[in-house]
Formats: C-alpha cells, sequence, structure tokens
C-alpha cells in the first residue's frame, strides 16, 4: 500500500514524488514513456533550449563576432553533432531523475496508468497489468501539442514540437502556423541555421497573452532578423507532395486566399491536456469544458483521494507552474499548509532577445479599471548591454497608482529569462517599485535596468 501514486513522470509528477518522499510518505510514480521528465525534459523544454543556445553560437559566430574583433574563417553548420549534444543533453537531465528516484526510494512503476477508483491504479506494460493500492492518487499527465483537423501531421514534413525538434536537414523554408511561445522559439532555431521561416497568426499579434507593448516590440526586432508573419491569418489545407507541403493561406475573415509551397509545415497553435485512457469518465472526475480536470484550492477533484496538477489543470501550461503546485500537493498531504501566488508566476520566450513577463498586463489592468505608473528603462542605456551588443529592448514596471506596489513587470532583452526572477519575488512579498529602487544592484549588470524602470515609476530614472 503506498501513500501517494503519481501518474506521469513530468516536472509536476517527479517534483511531486520527491518532496512527498522528503515528507516520509511511500510514493510510486507511474510513467509509461522509457524515460522520465515528460514533455519538458524529452521534447520541449530542454532539447528545444539546447538547439536555441546551439544556433545562436551559430549566428554569432557567421555574422555576430566580428564586431568584437573576432574573425572565423569557413564557419560550417555540422548538424548531426548538434542534434547529438541535444539527444546528450537530453538523457543527463533525464538519468539525474532516476537518481534522485533511487535516491528518495521512489517507486518508477513503469507502463501505463489507469484510475479504476480511488485509492486503485491499473498499470499497463508490454509484459504485464499490475494492480496498486493507495491512499492518494495524483494525477500529473500534462498536455500534447493542440491538433488541427484540416492538418494531417506526419512528424517529418508537417511536424509538431516534436518533429521539429529532430530535422535531419536544414530546411530551406518553413511555415510556423501560431506566433505563441513554441512557434517563435523553434522558429528561430531554424531561422538561424539558414531556414526562410513564415509565421502565421490568426490573431493580429503575435504573443497574444503578453503585454502589448511587448508583443509589438518583439515582431518588429524578429522582422529586422528575417522572420516573415502573416498576422490575421491562418492555413485552411495542407497536405504533402513530394518533398514539400503544399499550404492553403487564408484571411482570417475569409475574404482572401492564396496557395504556397514550404518544406517544413510546424504546427504550433498550443497545447491541450492529456488525460485520455485515465478512466476519469467512468470514475466520475469531473473536466471542464477544455477538457482540463477541475480541482478544489487544495488540487482536489470532485472524487474524494484523486488530485491533479500541472497542465492537466487550469492556469498557464508551464514547466514551474505544475512543479510549484506539486510541491504544494504533496505537502498538503502530508498535512502541511501551502500556497501559490499565480500573479508571481513569470513566463519566458527563449527567442533571441529573451522575453519574460510576470503578474498583470497593461491591457489588463486597462480592463480592471486599476489605475497604475509606468516605469521603462531601455538596455541601450546600459553599461553592461552596450559592453555585450545587446542593447534591444527594455524593462517595463507597472505600480499601483496609490500603493506603489508592482502589479506587473515585463522585459524583452538579454537574460530577461533570469532577471525577471527579482521581479516575481517583488510582487510575491508585495512590494513597491521604491523598494526594488531602494535596493542597491550591482555594476555594471544588467540588473541595474530593473533599478532604473523602478526609479522611472516616481520619473526620477538616472541614466536617461
Amino acid at each position: 500500500m503506498y501513500d501517494l501514486i503519481v501518474i506521469g513522470g513530468g516536472p509536476g509528477g517527479y517534483v511531486a514524488a520527491i518532496r512527498a518522499a522528503q515528507l516520509g510518505l511511500k510514493v510510486a510514480c507511474v510513467e509509461k514513456n522509457p524515460s522520465l521528465g515528460g514533455t519538458c525534459l524529452n521534447v520541449g523544454c530542454i532539447p528545444s533550449k539546447a538547439l536555441l543556445v546551439s544556433s545562436e553560437k551559430y549566428e554569432q559566430a557567421k555574422h555576430g563576432l566580428m564586431a568584437h574583433g573576432v574573425w572565423v574563417d569557413k564557419v560550417a553548420l555540422d548538424l548531426p553533432v548538434m542534434m547529438a549534444r541535444k539527444d546528450k543533453v537530453i538523457s543527463d537531465n533525464t538519468a539525474g531523475i532516476a537518481y534522485l528516484f533511487r535516491k528518495h526510494k521512489i517507486d518508477w512503476i513503469k507502463g501505463a496508468g489507469k484510475i479504476l477508483a480511488a485509492g486503485r491504479v491499473e498499470v499497463k506494460s508490454p509484459d504485464e497489468t499490475q494492480i496498486h493500492e493507495t491512499k492518494n492518487i495524483l494525477i500529473a499527465t500534462g498536455s500534447e501539442s493542440t491538433p488541427l483537423s484540416n492538418i494531417p501531421v506526419d512528424e517529418t514534413r508537417i511536424v509538431t514540437s516534436t518533429g521539429a525538434l529532430s530535422l535531419p536537414s536544414v530546411p530551406k523554408t518553413m511555415v510556423v502556423i501560431g506566433g505563441g511561445v513554441i512557434g517563435l522559439e523553434l522558429g528561430t532555431v531554424w531561422q538561424r541555421l539558414g531556414t526562410q521561416v513564415t509565421v502565421v497568426e490568426f490573431a493580429d499579434r503575435i504573443l497574444s497573452a503578453m503585454d502589448g507593448e511587448i508583443s509589438r516590440t518583439m515582431l518588429k526586432i524578429l522582422e529586422k532578423q528575417g522572420m516573415q508573419f502573416r498576422l490575421g491569418h491562418k492555413v485552411s489545407a495542407a497536405s504533402v507532395e513530394g518533398a514539400q507541403v503544399a499550404l492553403t493561406i487564408q484571411s482570417a475573415d475569409g475574404t482572401t486566399e492564396e496557395k504556397t509551397n514550404a518544406d517544413i509545415l510546424l504546427l504550433a497553435v498550443g497545447r491541450r491536456p492529456y488525460t485520455q485512457g485515465l478512466g476519469l469518465e467512468a470514475i466520475g472526475v469531473t473536466l471542464d469544458t477544455r477538457q482540463r480536470i477541475i480541482t478544489d484550492k487544495h488540487f482536489q477533484t470532485n472524487v474524494p483521494g484523486i488530485y491533479a496538477v500541472g497542465d492537466v489543470i487550469a492556469g498557464p501550461m508551464l514547466a514551474h507552474k505544475a512543479e510549484d503546485e506539486g510541491v504544494a500537493c504533496a505537502e498538503m498531504l502530508a498535512g502541511q499548509t501551502a500556497h501559490i501566488n499565480y500573479d508571481a508566476i513569470p513566463s519566458v520566450v527563449y527567442t533571441t532577445p529573451e522575453v519574460a513577463s510576470v503578474g498583470k498586463t497593461e491591457e489588463e489592468l486597462k480592463q480592471a479599471g486599476i489605475l497604475y505608473k509606468v516605469g521603462k528603462f531601455p538596455f541601450s542605456a546600459n553599461g553592461r548591454a552596450r559592453a555585450m551588443d545587446e542593447t534591444e529592448g527594455f524593462v517595463k514596471i507597472l505600480a499601483d497608482s496609490a500603493t506603489d506596489r508592482v502589479l506587473g513587470a515585463h522585459i524583452v532583452g538579454p537574460d530577461a529569462g533570469t532577471i525577471i526572477a527579482a521581479l516575481a519575488m517583488t510582487i510575491e512579498f508585495g512590494g513597491s517599485s521604491e523598494d526594488i529602487a531602494r535596493t542597491c544592484h550591482a555594476h555594471p549588470t544588467l540588473n541595474e535596468c530593473v533599478k532604473e524602470a523602478a526609479l522611472a515609476v516616481d520619473g526620477r530614472a538616472l541614466h536617461i
């Protein structure tokens, strides 16, 4: 008898299992794939970042080092070596999770899990079917790429993010359906390696969930890098014809239509919860209209003893959100208290420059009728950014007009994904822009832009 069986070995699941084991619970984790880590470590966050870094180094060697007085002759791309490095990064990370399971005495039950009833989990593998008893069940099965009925994915010519991470050669042309995080990150990987990338986005802007000014800025930057965009359009039909994909691109209102071809079509219109095969309908677990599992504030479903975290429940589909929920759920099961401030969960786009956001956007504050002040500071006025030759973008802080409490922060610029952490912490602790402005920041660092943006909230930036 286990205290907890976790179904799913991704960030939400494996972190929940580790935290529960740390708190003295007897834990098992059911995972059907050959390695732990879920989408994030195997075909998502980690491999995409490996390729983003490699492609950035390649582009720097070809075009960016001369400004630093470094001349490199005959720069060449060895794609198999790049892919082999990516694969090693994956295997090292997943092996690390397996080690942590052994360290914390967590049983890894290999196979596909199905909930027969509260407290009973069936696990099917190619060799056998087992039934395990447990006091509690945690569903952490994550998400999968959202399909489109008119786009037949084969992961060769018409690919999801999974196929785009393992292309055998650099395509001449690629059309990306979707101007969100996944489409832009993978699009920039192949654009740097020599592909002409066109992004088709149904909305009138890219990164539509982010602050509008951030969206507009990134559009200009990516266009300058060579990426092309068809905003307010959709791919209405696609089929593989020989070595190419034949596409029909239509305006959002359906009034115009054009035919075109591409070597690769990347479907990146978002992700959907992965809940099929779990037996949820049979045991009466309630789902919402988007097939997400409905839970209470303790992550418990309507069936006592069955819990869910991560991409299968409401909220942003982010690995770190799933991890925090997994920890919180494990702590509650162990009798502790836990809380997650969903306004303090950062989001990052790992393009070059990076984009990072936490808290409210200007659009959200206006819609809610909240009066706010804006402080902005450009990286072009920062000494470290100039020394790095990475001056595109800015830091933007939104603070309550009455209390000065930081309500949101948005960054376009170098290492934005790291810099945003200080702003997330400020929001978590209810800090003000003055708190940031009065905190001494090391010089010369990129973080000084955060201090200057905080000073700018009060109209007293020093270096602009």
